[in-house]
């Protein structure tokens, strides 16, 4: 295909649960599309996570649009269950998917219109979701490059066991609930420290005993347009996801040494705010992730490297949208179940190239938490 130029209606880039929400949203009309993504297989990044993670929210609410999730409702499906679930939604569907097609880099026609260049051709449409998640560049604090050069380093991201990791106590830096997790794993073999301030709490018993009431928290209170939802937007943003699943107390239960955030590096070793010196023999930084946006080019974005939207759908850009952005209209906006909701709201109103964006869109959108009023 190198060489040609294919023409759709519409370009999906990424096969992960957003990326297939909005390819059911939209084939539903018959509309013209097709789906890029860099791996083998629909949902593959899923069987690149750490072996033993689990969603933290039950099946019953981690099914896609027009297909439950095959699961017990409070089973918390595993990673490999997750691409198993994705890659049949997908074939169930029959859904144009583009595979092993990583996109290099996208044009913005000054007259309207897309153009997409891959490792497989190029791609033209009259309008482009991208739907590439959130875990997009890790981000790992300057600082790491004053650890000694004998301390090995890795991201959560390149996690899988605790087999990979060489002997030795472990620090794991960020207090999120990947953090958390990958800390409490490890305790059961070796000395963990985990660094950092914890971030909220979503309450477990929302969860075991009152699984609705959890449900309507986070995905129907917690959301854009309502008070309570725009201000933990504003901690969302600035201090990361909130702990589902478990507590600090949990941490302190599985053995896991607690220290405060990372002030310094000294003679290669960090030192916490609270004065601890951590020794490590490995460190995961358990640190989040940047956005990447750079390979559309002239896209604008904000301080934080985020594009201006207005619940996903482009302030700057007719005809272009985004899925799976932090708190893009929710709490749920980035997870399995509240990728439909967001996806439906992008077929029913992201205008094509030329149109006019809805007139609820405003010139800075979501970036500045605005009050949605659909």
């Amino acid at each position: 295909m190198q060489g040609q130029t294919n023409n759709h209606r519409t370009i999906i880039v990424g096969a992960g649960h957003c990326g297939l929400s909005m390819a059911h949203q939209l084939g539903k009309s018959g509309e013209d599309l097709i789906v890029l993504d860099s791996g083998p297989a629909p949902g593959s990044s899923w069987r690149s996570r750490w072996d033993s993670l689990q969603l933290f929210t039950p099946a019953a609410h981690d099914g896609l649009p027009g297909r439950r999730f095959p699961a017990r409702r409070s089973v918390l499906p595993a990673a490999g269950a997750v691409a198993d679930y994705l890659e049949s939604y997908a074939e169930a569907f029959g859904m144009p998917i583009h595979s092993s097609t990583t996109v290099t880099g996208m044009d913005i026609g000054a007259a309207g219109g897309f153009t997409v260049h891959t490792t497989d051709g190029i791609f033209t449409a009259d309008r482009v979701v991208v739907a590439t998640g959130v875990h997009q560049a890790p981000k790992i604090p300057a600082f790491a490059a004053r650890v000694s050069a004998a301390t090995t380093q890795l991201h959560s991201s390149g996690y899988r066991n605790p087999q990979m990791l060489p002997e030795g106590p472990v620090a794991v830096v960020g207090f999120g609930t990947s953090g958390a997790q990958i800390a409490c794993e490890l305790a059961a073999s070796r000395q963990v420290t985990l660094c950092g301030k914890p971030t909220a709490h979503v309450p477990d018993a929302l969860i075991h005993f009152a699984p609705a009431l959890y449900w309507l928290l986070v995905h129907r209170i917690l959301t854009r347009r309502t008070p309570a939802g725009r201000k933990v937007a504003k901690g969302f943003l600035a201090h990361g996801a909130p702990l589902i699943g478990l507590t600090a107390d949990d941490v302190d239960s599985a053995g896991v040494i607690r220290a405060g955030k990372i002030a310094e590096v000294r003679d290669g070793v960090m030192v916490a705010q609270d004065g601890a010196v951590i020794e490590a023999s490995t460190i995961i930084w358990a640190t989040g992730y940047r956005p990447d946006f750079s390979w559309i080019h002239g896209l604008e974005v904000d301080e934080a490297g985020y594009p201006f939207h207005h619940r996903g759908i482009s302030t700057r850009v007719p005809g272009l949208g985004f899925l799976g952005l932090p708190f893009q209209y929710g709490l749920t906006s980035g997870i399995i179940g509240g990728a439909g909701r967001d996806a439906r709201h992008l077929a029913r109103r992201m205008p094509h190239h030329g149109a006019t964006a809805s007139p609820h869109a405003s010139e800075h959108g979501a970036n500045e938490l605005a009050p949605d009023r659909d």
